[in-house]
């Protein structure tokens, strides 16, 4: 099955489960808010359920289970 625009990766479950489970799928899914609070590149990659892993720098820290939950370092 393919993907379009619009729903993404959760294109593979057509109509079922509904559209307000599909959507947040779709956005842990997604990639592209994941800034790594270090070095500021694009690279993080989820390890575990709470523990996320930049490829660039090699920092490993924890956050959200789904999403990078964390504090600004303050100066």
């Amino acid at each position: 099955m393919g993907r379009t625009k619009k729903v993404g990766s959760t294109g593979k479950y057509g109509s079922r489960y509904g559209l307000k489970i599909r959507r947040k799928i779709l956005k842990v899914e997604s990639k592209k808010d994941r800034v790594c609070p270090y070095c500021g590149k694009k690279q993080l990659k989820r390890v575990a359920a709470g523990i996320w892993e930049c490829k660039k720098c090699g920092a490993r820290f924890t956050g959200g289970a789904y999403t990078i939950k964390y504090e600004e370092k303050s100066s």
